[in-house]
């Protein structure tokens, strides 16, 4: 069980330790935004269904919602992505600020702000929209964000690069960001996409998903094999790999080592898995910032993980979430009774 690869003590003292700490993350930023409403009749104009929207809501998506889960643990989160002269920027710039979060790392440009617009219907999502342009950024712009990368670095106790395709996290950002935080000793944190997956080298943990790697190395990797991963990291050039497998888990796997962690999945219930990988990404960097080891800080993201996936949306999980969470999972461990589903 995950509740048997840390204590109770232990997760509390990592879980406190985070707080105060800063974390620079760097990546895509985006706006999500959910129209909720109802359907009541189809559209005379087409076959689709006419939403009456009742509700707008806004939210931080992307490399903006692991700074939003690294303010929830009371960490100090250096945002440096690339927004838009437009509304929507200024929505994720008045997040930020509600947040408590520095907004010097954003660059303003002349793209428009990533948003995904959800229409969402009796609780079923029934249309996604997104507005986004993904070519590369002016010299201006890309010399702008490079500024900010380092100077954000510059104060960090663990870096975050989160990718998500949209053109901020280039070859040579990662690897200015990288080498940066070799320089200081802060751990980096890694949760890519197919863009630039090879590019990531010496970065102290990588996270992708199954598909993400699959797709990356050309052919379907067998998790059940410790040779295949273990190839996986020395291809990578990374210190360890941390294999995310949905409703199975994590799989951990240390460069120099031959033990594969297989961590188990600790949700209960399983509402919406939106937002879950970044917050992983979060609890990842905040618990190695804390001292963590690299098992430590995964089992502490697992837990964390199965809190966020049985809310709504991008969500945010907090430190008295994870305990509860912890001791829910020991307990229905020593009642005998499953802890998953």
């Amino acid at each position: 069980m995950p509740s048997d690869l840390i204590s109770r003590d232990r997760l509390r003292a990592l879980l406190e330790g985070a707080r105060g700490k800063r974390v620079a993350v760097i990546g895509d930023a985006m706006l999500d935004v959910y129209l909720r409403g109802d359907v009541e009749r189809i559209s005379p104009e087409a076959p689709v269904p006419v939403v009456r929207v009742r509700e707008r809501r806004l939210a931080l998506g992307g490399a903006a919602n692991v700074a939003q889960n690294v303010a929830a643990l009371a960490a100090t989160p250096d945002l440096v992505a690339a927004i838009g002269n437009d509304s929507a920027g200024a929505d994720v710039v008045a997040a930020l600020e509600k947040l408590g979060a520095p907004t010097s790392g954003l660059v303003r440009t002349s793209r428009p702000t990533t948003t995904k617009t959800r229409v969402v219907a009796r609780g079923q999502q029934v249309l996604r929209f997104d507005e986004e342009v993904d070519h590369a950024f002016a010299a201006a712009d890309a010399a702008a964000l490079g500024d900010a990368v380092r100077a954000a670095v510059a104060r960090a106790d663990a870096v975050v690069l989160e990718d998500y395709n949209k053109g901020v996290l280039g070859e040579s950002l990662i690897g200015a960001a990288i080498a940066a935080a070799k320089a200081r000793g802060a751990p980096v944190v890694v949760d890519p996409k197919y863009h630039n997956f090879f590019a990531y080298r010496g970065a102290s943990l990588f996270k992708p998903n199954r598909r993400e790697l699959d797709a990356a190395l050309g052919a379907a990797v067998n998790v059940e094999q410790p040779d295949a991963l273990h190839e996986a990291v020395e291809r990578l050039d990374v210190g360890a790999l941390l294999l995310t497998l949905s409703e199975k888990g994590m799989a951990l796997v240390t460069r120099g080592s031959k033990q594969i962690h297989r961590i188990p999945t600790t949700a209960r219930e399983v509402f919406d898995v939106v937002g879950a990988g970044d917050t992983v990404t979060a609890y990842l960097a905040l618990m190695l910032a804390a001292g963590a080891t690299l098992l430590e800080a995964a089992v502490v993201a697992n837990f964390a993980a199965g809190v966020e996936v049985g809310k709504s949306g991008a969500a945010t999980v907090t430190a008295d979430e994870v305990l509860a969470a912890f001791d829910a999972h020991r307990a229905a461990g020593a009642a005998g009774t499953p802890a998953t589903r």
